[in-house]
């Protein structure tokens, strides 16, 4: 039988206790007949529902006419979350500040001052991500209620700059997925269990749950989310999202709780390539206080909006690595096969199969590094927070234990013991195996099979379709191509494919590092191509065969 939300228990309960902290998102996260009324129809008359699926340019042109204000669109927003977000609950808390800022910025904008593209856009960020201002950040754990943040996240420092309202906080699975090999995407301590919104008994993919499921629910135009291993890009495609991992360093971590310096980036989902796009040219920067911001090769100030180009695909070399990234979904499969007919009728030359000869090898060592990484980079970032909590993983797992009815009640913290054993960044298993995570993922992995056949990027489906949410069993995905770019530490986007049985699945570009505007290109040329996305029908369940 297929779980179904049944109404509030022990978690609601504790929303309930937690009312004043999160905000207007915490009284949606209760439900309620109104909001459940907006999911089934579909809309939200007097909810800012007109705004749905609207750009940021299209955004910023009612600004200029003055059709709507940033002050207009961000109470919509605020609308929109406290009535379609009761069972989604993709949305952790509300900015309390967000129409102070709204209200600063129509002063600047009608003063003759517009920043760029972004100003005046409400944004929801992902809640592993600093703000120094009455909100949290918690990656979705209890443990860090009450705690501190010394300063904005450096991307928040941009996103102020350019003029975006930072509206709220969103949802993500847990310590970003890496407390427990048996979890549920989408599930925290702080907020219960983010749905997907195709079908609200399947679940949202992860890490940036909240973040994939509130843009493509229409509460924001655009969202912030990060990625270890194929957190922006498995929840984008699993809510019909463009989503861009960016190359490691091009999207500075400071402020941002982490788990692998070798792998972590923060970077864009929208409805859109070219939103994406916008909101990568404002959160790209270098930042010297993040050492992969300062290697050789990095490259900013690029404009990626620029770089978009509809007949990108022509004359273009595209590699298709089929074994492991391809054959664990028939269906997802048949949608892959029509969208590399799309790539060629576009006019680009597909080398296929072009395999990633290490593609087996990247799991062992991967898993190594994060564990390693994990203890190291979190210690570092709790040990300069203020107020009460943890400040070592041994302290954070000995919390959990003492708070297991909150924190524990579905799956353990198995991934947070493995950590804790392990030694010092500077232990030879650690080098050893961070040494095999490069050899196999850039040496002898996507930098070699691109050399070999002078490709221009890499195509798989992004993978199958949502699974049903678990709190028993956990997770249950069939597979995906996230993991050498990953690894690698290269760009990695994500564009809807189609759906299966109404749920989406995504089509992925990827390729060498600091290809971020190549890579839009291909992947905004098959989106103007396709017109894949649909926006959500908030059903119940999947699209069920007929008889």
């Amino acid at each position: 039988m297929q779980r179904r939300w049944n109404g509030p228990g022990p978690l609601e309960e504790l929303s309930r206790r937690r009312l004043l902290q999160l905000g207007v998102a915490g009284a949606a996260l209760l439900g309620g007949e109104r909001a459940t009324a907006a999911l089934a129809g579909g809309t939200d008359a007097g909810a800012g529902a007109s705004l749905d699926e609207m750009t940021v340019d299209e955004l910023q042109a009612r600004m200029a006419s003055g059709e709507e204000t940033s002050r207009s669109i961000t109470q919509k927003s605020l609308d929109r979350i406290a009535q379609r977000d009761g069972r989604l609950r993709s949305v952790l808390e509300t900015n309390p500040d967000a129409l102070a800022q709204a209200d600063a910025l129509d002063r600047e904008r009608k003063a003759g001052k517009v920043r760029g593209a972004l100003h005046g856009i409400p944004v929801l960020l992902k809640d592993n991500v600093a703000t120094k201002d009455r909100m949290h950040a918690t990656a979705g754990s209890l443990a860090l209620m009450d705690a501190t943040v010394p300063a904005d996240a450096f991307l928040v420092g941009r996103l102020r700059e350019a003029g975006a309202v930072l509206l709220g906080k969103t949802q993500l699975s847990e310590w970003a997925n890496q407390r427990s090999t048996h979890s549920s995407s989408g599930w925290s301590g702080r907020g219960g269990q983010c749905r997907n919104p195709y079908a609200l008994d399947r679940s949202p993919s992860g890490s940036s749950s909240g973040s994939g499921v509130a843009v493509s629910a229409n509460l924001c135009a655009v969202a912030v989310g990060s990625e270890t291993d194929g957190s922006i890009v498995s929840p984008s495609a699993a809510s019909a999202l463009v989503g861009v991992k960016p190359t490691v360093g091009l999207v500075s971590r400071s402020g941002i709780i982490p788990i692998s310096h070798s792998q972590d980036t923060a970077g864009p989902m929208a409805r859109t390539v070219r939103d994406a796009a916008l909101l990568l040219e404002v959160l790209a920067g270098r930042d010297p206080a993040d050492a992969a911001s300062v290697v050789k090769g990095a490259n900013f100030g690029v404009r990626y909006t620029a770089a978009l180009d509809r007949g990108a695909l022509k004359g273009a070399r595209i590699g298709v690595p089929r074994t492991k990234y391809w054959g664990y979904h028939p269906a997802t499969d048949a949608l892959a096969e029509e969208a590399l007919k799309v790539l060629k009728a576009e006019g680009a030359t597909l080398v296929d199969p072009a395999p990633i000869a290490t593609a087996a090898k990247l799991d062992e060592p991967e898993l190594e590094v994060l564990l390693y990484e994990f203890k190291a980079d979190l210690e570092a970032y709790l040990s300069k927070l203020g107020g009460p909590g943890p400040r070592t993983l041994k302290a954070l797992i000995e919390w959990n234990q003492a708070h297991a009815d909150t924190e524990m009640p579905f799956f353990g913290q198995e991934l947070f013991i493995d950590a804790e054993k392990k030694g010092p960044l500077t232990t030879p298993a650690y080098r050893k195996a961070r040494a095999a995570c490069v050899r196999f993922s850039r040496r002898e992995g996507i930098d070699a099979v691109m050399d070999k056949h002078k490709l221009d990027a890499l195509v798989a489906p992004t993978q199958g379709p949502a699974w049903l949410i678990d709190w028993v069993n956990g997770d249950s995905s069939a597979g995906g191509c996230s993991t050498p770019a990953a690894v690698a530490g290269y760009p990695h986007v994500t564009v809807p494919m189609g759906q299966v049985r109404g749920l989406p699945v995504g089509f992925s570009f990827f390729g060498r590092a600091w290809s971020e505007a190549k890579l839009l290109a291909l992947a905004f040329a098959y989106e103007q191509a396709t017109r894949a996305r649909k926006p959500p029908t908030f059903a119940g369940s999947a699209v069920l065969p007929p008889g």
